[in-house]
């Protein structure tokens, strides 16, 4: 399972079928998406001139990529510096139970703690892996001892903060 962040109702996103049948994006389709992947604040008009097509059409085929969930949502993105999160942890989750539902109830209950950012159910030598915005190693103790170890199930984690960040974007680059 992928949690994601801009799913306001349902924080939980399944992983799509290797099998699902997607129409063909042309090159219309990549330019729409490269533009807002850019600036998603632009108005249709000027994305129908940057694109080269016809206003009506551009609106169109960008509600057709919104319909056919190629565009998922558009996010404000927020320095968590600035913020007071300056820090950023990756942690290695191991529960004590890989049933169904304390897989779910897990999940559901980390999704739900703000400083998550971003969450996934991993093959290996543990169960999770969870990227943690912290402000510091104080606020990193109070997020395990507050929030994260009063969550059932935990055997193990193991953590480790991130010095730098090497890359970092919000999507694949199309």
């Amino acid at each position: 399972m992928i949690f994601a962040y801009n799913q306001p109702k349902q924080n939980i996103l399944p992983i799509p079928s290797m099998n699902a049948r997607n129409r063909p994006l042309d090159a219309l389709d990549r330019k729409i998406m490269r533009e807002l992947q850019k600036n998603a604040r632009l108005s249709n008009a000027e994305l129908a001139e940057l694109v080269g097509m016809s206003t009506t059409a551009c609106w169109n085929r960008t509600r057709q990529l919104e319909n056919e969930g190629y565009i998922r949502g558009y996010v404000a993105l927020l320095d968590q510096q600035k913020l007071g999160f300056a820090d950023v942890v990756l942690l290695e989750v191991t529960l004590d139970r890989h049933e169904e539902d304390a897989l779910a109830r897990f999940g559901a209950e980390l999704a739900a703690l703000s400083e998550v950012l971003e969450a996934y159910l991993v093959s290996g030598d543990y169960d999770y892996l969870v990227k943690v915005a912290v402000d510091g190693t104080a606020g990193y103790e109070r997020f395990l001892r507050e929030k994260l170890y009063k969550i059932a199930g935990i055997r193990h984690s193991r953590s480790m903060f991130a010095l730098r960040c090497m890359k970092s974007i919000p999507s694949i680059a199309i």
